[in-house]
């Protein structure tokens, strides 16, 4: 009788009978070396961090993704004022939101509509102040979707962005930016810091607050939660107020601090997760990402001018099935192995 062998694993023949026919039906080694990776083998991420439309195509082998919106921050608004003596309540933009998903079933070659809003643009309170753009990702089985963080407004409380289409707990919102029962006289508000990875509050951003707190009136600035942008703060002097602390992308770590009320300068409030703080010639452009920007009641007297909010951002992360998930299990950017794609 004649003896089978085996090579990398599978039974090819017997010993003196090679035919065709058998090395055909049972040969392995061409089927191993040509198989397609498995899902997740090998970890990575592309973030897109360019505000507008974009085109994300599953690659090759990729059969689960997992996804991280955050949408743009609300502009701040100012006010023009040759009087000195006048300190209008102008308030600063509302904080962006934030969704995630875990573990989406996609095809390789399928392709998703990706948009990247960017951050509201400060305005005078004759022309307004405008809204944060709107983050999604949308196509087969996702529809993810924030709205951008309200713009500022004369005197009025300022709502952050809506959050939808993420997993159970993965749909947060920002900070507001808190109005006053003084419509002069207490100056203005700060913006709404960026939104937070988790929990069950309303708005996980920090509030951005005003002066109204000289007299007793609860509305200073309060810090993120679970990962979320500390909220602006105002000046003593009244006449202007700083943006909202941003959320950083890499997954929920230490919350951003409230910025200091009531100095010269105002303190900034602090990015959660990472997240940078407020910019600009007097620190009212809103931190990245998600950021609400400050407010100013009187231009005139020291030139400032509303902030502008900060853009969002979007991060699509490949890896190991349920093994890199939103809000903190194992999406640091360390974990994509340096295989990443900035766009």
């Amino acid at each position: 009788m004649s003896n089978g062998y085996r090579q990398n694993g599978g039974v090819i023949g017997t010993q003196n009978s090679f035919s065709a026919i058998a090395k055909g039906v049972w040969g392995v080694k061409e089927n191993f070396i040509n198989r397609a990776p498995l899902p997740g083998e090998v970890a990575g991420e592309y973030q897109y961090t360019t505000v507008g439309s974009h085109t994300f195509t599953v690659p090759t082998g990729r059969n689960f993704i997992t996804i991280l919106v955050i949408s743009g921050g609300g502009g701040g608004m100012y006010f023009v004022n040759p009087s000195s003596n006048v300190s209008y309540r102008m308030n600063g933009g509302g904080g962006g939101a934030l969704a995630w998903k875990n573990n989406v079933s996609v095809v390789p070659g399928d392709a998703y509509t990706v948009i990247v809003g960017g951050g509201g643009s400060q305005g005078a309170y004759s022309a307004g102040s405008t809204a944060g753009g709107t983050s999604s990702v949308t196509g087969t089985g996702i529809t993810m979707s924030c709205t951008g963080g309200g713009p500022g407004r004369y005197n009025a409380t300022v709502d952050p962005g809506i959050a939808s289409g993420g997993d159970t707990g993965g749909n947060q919102r920002g900070g507001q930016s808190v109005g006053g029962v003084y419509s002069s006289g207490y100056g203005s508000g700060g913006g709404g810091g960026g939104p937070g990875y988790s929990g069950s509050s309303t708005y996980s951003g920090g509030t951005g607050g005003n002066r109204s707190f000289v007299i007793s009136v609860p509305y200073g600035p309060s810090p993120g939660l679970n990962g979320g942008g500390g909220g602006g703060a105002a000046a003593y002097s009244a006449w202007y107020s700083l943006g909202g602390g941003g959320t950083g992308m890499f997954g929920e770590g230490t919350s951003g601090a409230a910025g200091i009320n009531g100095v010269n300068p105002p303190g900034l409030a602090g990015g959660g997760s990472g997240g940078g703080q407020a910019t600009g010639t007097n620190y009212q452009i809103g931190g990245l990402y998600g950021g609400g920007g400050g407010g100013s009641p009187n231009q005139t007297v020291n030139s400032a001018v509303g902030g502008d909010g900060a853009q969002g951002v979007v991060r699509i992360l490949f890896g190991t099935i349920q093994a890199r998930a939103f809000p903190s299990t194992n999406v640091a950017l360390a974990d994509s192995d340096g295989n990443v794609t900035v766009i």
